[in-house]
């Protein structure tokens, strides 16, 4: 027996950079749902295969693939002109899009600053003021933002990536603050130490893996499908009356540091 409470069937659903990964298996989480999914991403093959596999996973409506490079001011425009055309109303949107480039500081060059900035904050702010401005219209919305452990603190060596995802935290609380009145709903979901294609190799190596589990109080990495259900809750009205907030789903990383202490804690 479902509740209608946590039901997303039938919301129109836009999920940028849903061709891979977290963004994928959040697309399929909507899809098989009976939400109408909108899946973007860069690659015409690559998000096309993302949405025949969504589709053969049971998607119970039609999962509709839209090309946007969300750097891009005039591919955003036209992605919500789309989905308007097609369904006259956005009722959620997940931005996911984002990219890293693993360098220390000095060797990031001012291509890596703005390929990093461009995608990861640049383009989500773009696209959340594109169908922010829609669902202040309708008076009605929900936008989940993506965000990362690095919006807590930053990680070694991934300065330009730790510092859009911070800058996201702020846009979360910001738009929050902004559009409340107008019934728009604004959180941040942040994944742990997620395996995804484009982590899996740095994840295969025998040292990041011991040191992952044993900070991860559940003692195992994340999966892609990990994030599905507390965006489904973040988009349905069971969080009715939640905003401005950004969940950590990282098996309990953050809730304090694992340190070497001999059994019994020593002296």
């Amino acid at each position: 027996m479902s509740d209608p409470l946590f039901s997303v069937a039938d919301q129109i659903v836009i999920i940028s950079g849903g061709s891979r990964g977290i963004g994928k298996a959040i697309a399929q989480g909507f899809a098989v749902r009976g939400a109408h999914s909108v899946v973007t991403g860069r690659d015409t093959e690559t998000l096309q295969q993302t949405v025949d596999e969504i589709t053969a996973a049971g998607a119970i409506q039609e999962v509709v693939p839209v090309v946007c490079d969300i750097s891009k001011a005039d591919d955003i425009a036209n992605l919500v002109e789309t989905v308007l055309d097609k369904y006259g109303r956005i009722d959620t949107l997940v931005n996911v899009a984002g990219v890293n480039r693993r360098k220390p500081s000095l060797d990031i060059t001012e291509e890596d600053y703005d390929y990093v900035m461009n995608i990861n904050l640049k383009g989500a702010y773009q696209m959340s003021c594109a169908v922010g401005k829609v669902m202040i219209e309708q008076q009605s919305g929900a936008i989940i933002n993506i965000e990362s452990l690095n919006t807590l603190r930053p990680l070694k060596n991934v300065l330009p990536y730790a510092m859009s995802k911070s800058a996201l935290g702020h846009m979360t609380k910001g738009h929050a603050l902004e559009w409340g009145e107008h019934g728009v709903r604004v959180n941040g979901l942040a994944p742990g130490f997620i395996l995804t294609d484009l982590t899996k190799k740095l994840w295969s190596l025998e040292q990041m893996q011991q040191w992952g589990k044993a900070n991860t109080p559940q003692r195992r990495l994340g999966t892609p499908e990990d994030m599905v259900g507390t965006a489904l809750f973040l988009a349905s009205e069971a969080s009715a009356f939640l905003t401005g907030q950004t969940i950590y789903v990282d098996g309990g990383y953050t809730c304090g540091w694992n340190w070497p202490i001999p059994e019994g804690g020593g002296q």
